[in-house]
């Protein structure tokens, strides 16, 4: 079983499939390596697919203490992949919780990037949804910690933002919910605790991502709504950044509308191997309606 070491020594589960250009996801808290094969499966026939179970996630460690998960902390274990690796640059493509640590990533060490990709990324950020999201989180924590990761995944696995999987595809969806309810009880209380509840608003990073220098590429599904608005945030403060909707779709849109997805990040890719995704041009930009307050 393949594994590496983070800098502060925990050890990370980790696969590679093809060869070629590197591409690294990075899981949402609901996944794990796993949550990748559609992409895998297509992307590595051209490129080096490398997948990583995330701290907590077995058979990655799981660190007792949850003061070792944060935001800053997944941002670098993705540095330490690349590194372990001998990556120098690699695109980069994250989904919700991993689309965080790739956005931050992109901030903090973006010539480290060929590109980013944030996908579903932005929930609970918007400042309406801020201090909600951060007790649903302190929440999710406690059923976890005494009803178990069953009871956790029959829950918090159907919400709103994850019925259009189940419409669409009921045996993937199973799969998913089966994935999550089989992960670690502390591991996720800890990454709920450690991670989720700390990480920033991004309305409190706007000058940050305005430095991102790498090709981003944001990606959302048109039902999740506390995102829709943390999307177009993102792309208005990302000078190289392009923002794809896809239509009648939740959350987990890697899975619930893989060829679709896969179609997307393909052409991405080749335009930045092409050089041809710049920064937009000022003739293309407008004043916006909505200041960093989300409010007009």
């Amino acid at each position: 079983m393949p594994t590496l070491n983070t800098d502060d020594g925990v050890k990370l589960f980790y696969e590679e499939t093809g060869a070629g250009t590197p591409i690294v996801f990075v899981h949402e808290f609901a996944g794990d390596h796993r949550s990748w094969e559609p992409q895998v499966r297509h992307f590595s026939r051209r490129y080096r697919c490398i997948t990583y179970n995330a701290r907590g996630y077995p058979p990655s460690d799981v660190p007792e203490d949850f003061e070792r998960y944060s935001q800053a902390r997944a941002r670098d274990d993705i540095r330490c992949v690349l590194d372990a690796l001998g990556i120098q640059r690699a695109h980069v493509v994250g989904l919700s919780m991993g689309a965080f640590a790739t956005l931050h990533f992109g901030m903090t060490y973006g010539y480290r990037a060929l590109s980013i990709t944030v996908a579903g990324g932005g929930y609970g950020s918007h400042p309406a949804q801020f201090k909600q999201f951060q007790e649903a989180c302190r929440e999710n924590a406690a059923l976890i910690q005494r009803e178990g990761m069953r009871k956790f995944a029959d829950t918090y696995g159907y919400n709103a933002t994850r019925v259009q999987f189940q419409h669409k595809d009921p045996r993937g969806f199973a799969e998913f919910i089966g994935q999550l309810a089989g992960h670690s009880q502390l591991g996720s209380a800890n990454t709920m605790l450690g991670y989720q509840v700390r990480r920033p608003s991004l309305y409190d990073l706007t000058a940050e991502m305005a430095r991102i220098d790498a090709p981003t590429l944001i990606m959302n599904g048109d039902e999740e709504e506390p995102c829709l608005e943390v999307g177009l945030l993102m792309k208005r403060a990302i000078p190289k950044a392009g923002l794809a909707i896809l239509p009648k779709s939740g959350h987990g849109i890697n899975l619930e509308e893989p060829a679709l997805f896969n179609r997307l990040l393909e052409d991405f890719f080749h335009q930045v191997e092409a050089g041809r995704w710049g920064a937009r041009d000022a003739r293309s930009t407008v004043p916006s309606l909505y200041g960093p307050s989300g409010k007009p």
